[in-house]
């Protein structure tokens, strides 16, 4: 034991004092063990209840069951053993969830797969992994297909954008359409159709795997927004106990029966789409209202207008982008219960405009891949948007590190270090990266800088790579693009540091404008009202858009390698 644990004021957990009432302060090993046994407990005890939804067409849990069971019976046909990798890559078609748990079935590891992907991040990600086939939409193939002669890889199963809707003909091309990638020409000689494997599936036998909660569940690659995506590995009870533990925040607070209804914008190939959306939604017998690009806001909120939903999870650029559709007032909120964000700050106005249209606060959370993924979340009854992350989960136990590796005393900013349950097995093939990231004491390092008030909330300052030193001064870049977000004329905001000749660093801001006479003398003027001289941005770039990831998170890094690149 070290003398940071010894002396670490966050190891009495003061933030139980603050839980919900009936939130437990530890979670019951014996309430979750696998993925798999979820499922199945599900499908039998919300069989005739719908299960997903998309464009229209909807599965209940017992057909759910079958398709997945299928694609399971499928792939052991195909000589899928226990622990092989397989990989998903489409958007959020009704196809996707029966794959995802047909793999676990099956005794295999799920390895998500942006879609969005070019035919190099595909070939790293699938060779990195290992994975033995992939399952991708057909608007993606022929990406598979320029990375295949450089991919390990044996079969790939094309899915249809009307695959399990019931769909014939015109419909379909719609919603090809609306995927907002066109079918391009493939050529994938080892290739197969979703449908014929639902097909040979359902009419094979399908063997009981031995899962336990200690086997891998998921290979979930880090975004690469600070080097290259390397796979967290997610065994069953890790991301099983991160879903009762948010059943265990949340339920509390949701009436009975639980006829739930979940948007489901955020990609599930990303963690907290996958977990927030999906997983937890089919541990409660919910159903996943699946959007297959939230890009489309109009599209998105045509949606919405015709569904009936009860909560909704996001990041900041969805919520910012509904919240600015005109068409937005208009969705009928009645039913609305939960608003939760995460995976990037939510800026104040933001949050301000969403309550003032759907009569709900955002509630905020915040999590990591790693940690399958969620850390923190803010009181279910949360009356106003916080800025702060809210408390640990049950089971959780954090603490706040100096550069020194040496506790931080309360409201003293340091790195946020975890410990829990839902805490990954390390990086796949990556001992040394996981060492890095994991303290003396058994921690693991997140990489943000948090301070906490004595009652245990948090609060995320930044990145630790991405805080800025001017003249020996900290500049944390959420602070200043909070401020920035602000002014009436700017839509969106992202500061990074720059070269300065005088104080080592300055801040540049990239401003996607409402209104194209906004000056960057205006903008520094008006960030000087609340910042301090050395955090105002001097330096203003305007752009039409910002660089994102595929659930809206704005890459900084990015930014800082095309101003480099530019050589100033």
């Amino acid at each position: 034991m070290t003398a940071a644990t010894l002396t670490d004021p966050y190891a009495a957990r003061p933030w139980v004092a603050s839980y919900p009432p009936f939130v437990p302060s530890e979670i019951d090993p014996a309430s979750y063990s696998t993925l798999v046994d979820m499922f199945r407990q599900s499908v039998v005890d919300f069989s005739e209840r719908t299960a997903l939804e998309s464009f229209g067409g909807k599965l209940t849990y017992t057909e759910f069951g079958a398709a997945a069971r299928a694609v399971a019976a499928w792939l052991q046909s195909q000589g899928v053993a226990k622990g092989d990798r397989i990989a998903i890559m489409a958007p959020n078609v009704m196809a996707y969830p029966p794959i995802i748990f047909g793999v676990l079935l099956a005794g295999a590891i799920v390895v998500n797969v942006n879609p969005l992907y070019t035919p190099n991040e595909l070939t790293h990600q699938i060779d990195d992994s290992g994975a033995r086939m992939i399952f991708v939409l057909e608007n993606f193939a022929h990406t598979v297909e320029a990375a295949w002669p450089s991919m390990r890889i044996e079969k790939a199963v094309v899915i249809a954008p009307g695959d399990l809707l019931g769909l014939r003909g015109p419909i379909v091309n719609f919603v090809s359409r609306y995927v907002k990638r066109a079918v391009r020409r493939y050529r994938l000689p080892q290739s197969l159709r979703f449908s014929r494997v639902l097909r040979a599936g359902a009419s094979a036998p399908l063997r009981d795997v031995n899962v336990g909660p200690d086997d891998l569940a998921f290979l979930q690659y880090t975004g690469g927004t600070t080097g290259v995506a390397k796979g967290a590995m997610l065994r069953h009870r890790n991301v099983a106990a991160n879903v009762a533990q948010s059943a265990a925040w949340l339920c509390p607070y949701l009436p009975t029966p639980l006829d739930q209804v979940m948007v489901t914008a955020l990609p599930l190939y990303h963690i907290f789409g996958l977990t927030a959306c999906c997983l937890l939604i089919v541990k409660i017998g919910g159903s996943c209202l699946l959007i297959a690009n939230p890009r489309d806001i109009g599209g998105f909120v045509k949606t919405l207008r015709k569904s009936r939903f009860t909560m909704i999870s996001g990041v900041n650029t969805l919520y910012a982008a509904l919240a600015n559709h005109p068409d937005f007032p208009l969705v009928d909120f009645s039913n609305l219960i939960y608003c939760i964000s995460g995976g990037m700050a939510t800026q104040d106005v933001v949050a301000r405009k969403w309550k003032e249209i759907t009569g709900h606060p955002i509630i905020e959370g915040y999590g990591l891949s790693e940690t399958s993924p969620v850390i923190t979340c803010n009181r279910p009854d949360l009356v106003e948007f916080s800025g702060a992350i809210g408390y640990p989960y049950p089971s959780t136990q954090v603490s706040i590190r100096l550069p020194s590796g040496e506790p931080a005393p309360f409201g003293e900013r340091g790195e946020l270090c975890v410990k829990g349950p839902q805490v990954m097995a390390g990086y796949w093939n990556r001992p040394e990266e996981t060492a890095a990231a994991t303290t003396e004491d058994g921690f693991l390092r997140t990489g943000d800088v948090a301070v906490m008030t004595p009652d245990g909330q948090l609060k995320i300052v930044d990145r630790l790579k991405e805080m800025i030193l001017v003249s020996g001064f900290n500049v944390y870049p959420n602070e200043v693009e909070n401020v920035l977000t602000r002014h009436p004329k700017v839509k969106e905001a992202a500061v990074i540091g720059v070269p300065d000749p005088h104080s080592g660093e300055a801040p540049l801001a990239f401003i996607v404008p409402r209104d194209a006479d906004v000056t960057g003398k205006e903008l520094h003027d008006f960030c000087r009202e609340t910042l301090t001289h050395y955090k105002a941005p001097r330096h203003f770039e305007f752009r039409d858009s910002l660089p994102k990831t595929n659930v809206g998170k704005v890459l900084r890094r990015v930014l800082k390698e095309e101003y480099l690149a530019r050589g100033k």
